[in-house]
């Protein structure tokens, strides 16, 4: 099987290459797109390009997107924009992007449902080879079907030590926000402890590359434990363009995925077609009509053990079923700092 192509790019132009590419858009076989805060934006065969209106140290961000993106990159964009010929070359320009090393990415942060999963995996340059294989890239371009199959088989060819995972179910979860009060510092534990387990079984990992959640690199450097501090961390947005980072991202996402499937056969009962499942994220309407469903036959304290209940929907939940957070238990009385400000 041949890795998938990428279908997703993003790019900083400058005036001038902004000034190239719009030529070559106008003067195209090019279909114009609206999108809020864009430049421009246009359809092509399978893909789409949007340059943003915001400039950002003299530079605009362009997207690129969709099964034909990198098509559009390699025979349009690089030869006579860029200039250069990367994507495809991108081992032989950097060999550090397939040398050994490990990645650390985290799922179910923004879900109201279920737990927080992090995930450090460890890679090589014949490990990485195979990952591509299995067609791994951030879990956020697969569907769910997709992770939940390449996120075993990434597993079972990582084996034990290739792979370290923290998983803070609910009530861990909420616990531990209670003590601490701070999603990012949450996460930085999470992922300084991933990273320590990750080190302890594979020694001989030199550095490890982290998406950047925190505005600054202090966060999570002040989180790493003892074989933590001894390694080279790197701390990058859109890390799940590295091959490490995009395994730990599956492994994550399919790991949350079970949990949430779980959780779908204790409230509507054994899997069948047109059954009910737990919905994802925070802002579905059907988060809330869920938690209000079952708050309403188990009580307030049913959300402590499914939802993370510091998000403002625990409170939009619990309004509606005539209660508030007095009658959750103390953990449930920390709030995001948006509501704290508020």
């Amino acid at each position: 099987m041949e890795p998938a192509k990428k279908t997703v790019f993003t790019y900083e132009l400058s005036e001038e290459q902004q000034a190239l590419l719009g030529a070559i858009v106008s003067a195209g076989n090019y279909r114009p797109r609206t999108v809020p805060y864009a430049l421009w934006s246009v359809e092509g065969e399978k893909f789409n390009a949007t340059l943003y209106e915001k400039v950002r140290h003299g530079k605009r961000k362009l997207c690129i997107q969709g099964s034909k993106a990198e098509d559009f990159v390699v025979f349009v964009l690089e030869p006579n924009v860029l200039g250069v010929a990367s994507v495809g070359y991108e081992e032989i320009l950097d060999p550090s992007l397939v040398a050994p090393h490990g990645g650390s990415d985290e799922s179910g942060k923004g879900d109201y449902f279920g737990p927080l999963v992090v995930c450090c995996a460890y890679t090589d340059e014949k490990l990485s080879e195979e990952i591509k294989k299995l067609g791994v890239k951030d879990c956020k371009q697969m569907s769910d079907k997709a992770v939940l199959t390449a996120g075993a088989a990434l597993r079972s060819m990582l084996g034990p030590t290739g792979y370290a995972v923290v998983k803070l179910g609910p009530p861990a979860y909420n616990r531990l926000y209670f003590k601490m009060r701070n999603i990012n510092r949450m996460l930085a534990w999470a992922h300084g402890t991933a990273i320590e387990e990750l080190l302890k079984r594979r020694p001989d990992c030199p550095r490890v590359v982290v998406d950047q959640f925190a505005p600054t690199e202090q966060t999570i450097l002040r989180a790493l434990k003892e074989k933590g501090r001894t390694i080279k961390i790197v701390q990058r947005h859109r890390a799940e363009d590295d091959i490490a980072v995009a395994a730990a991202s599956v492994i994550a996402r399919e790991i949350f995925l079970r949990d949430i499937a779980a959780m779908s056969e204790e409230i509507f009962g054994p899997p069948r077609e047109g059954r009910d499942h737990v919905p994802a994220g925070s802002s579905d309407p059907r988060v809330r009509l869920l938690a209000e469903e079952m708050v309403r036959k188990m009580g307030p304290v049913w959300l402590m053990n499914h939802c993370k209940a510091h998000f403002q929907t625990t409170d939009k939940v619990l309004e509606a079923c005539g209660f508030s957070r007095a009658d959750l238990p103390a953990e449930g009385q920390a709030v995001s700092a948006a509501m704290r400000l508020s």
